[in-house]
């Protein structure tokens, strides 16, 4: 797991702006979650190319981003506060649970994401 701040160059009365690189291109999930949601909860293996890594742009709010490696106990923790990216390895078990309501680019279509999510038990 990555996770990179995004810094804003300006921040004024208006909001805030911020740049980043985006190197994916194609169809992409736009993803609003309610405060209190939680999402994930699984796995990727790395098949679909958009999942290896998978990448989140957090766009806004604050969710804290549980992770282990498969199979592991180990749990990891981090609160995230937007505007950041979040870099998913596979074979990564990750849930997202949102603190505020918050909004995410996933990078990646519905297809990859379907074709390459895995759960515990399976």
């Amino acid at each position: 797991m990555k996770i990179t701040t995004i810094k804003p160059f300006s921040n004024d009365a208006r909001g805030t702006v911020a740049e980043y690189f985006h190197e994916r291109t194609g169809q992409h999930l736009i993803v609003f979650s309610k405060a209190g949601a939680v999402r994930g909860r699984h796995y990727h293996k790395g098949i679909s190319l958009s999942k290896n890594p998978e990448m989140l742009i957090l766009l806004s709010g604050t969710c804290i981003f549980n992770w282990r490696e498969v199979n592991s106990q180990q749990l990891q923790t981090a609160t995230v506060q937007a505007p950041a990216k979040i870099e998913v390895s596979p074979y990564v078990w990750h849930e997202l649970l949102a603190v505020t309501d918050c909004s995410f680019l996933e990078l990646n279509s519905l297809s990859e994401h379907v074709a390459d999510t895995f759960y515990e038990n399976e």
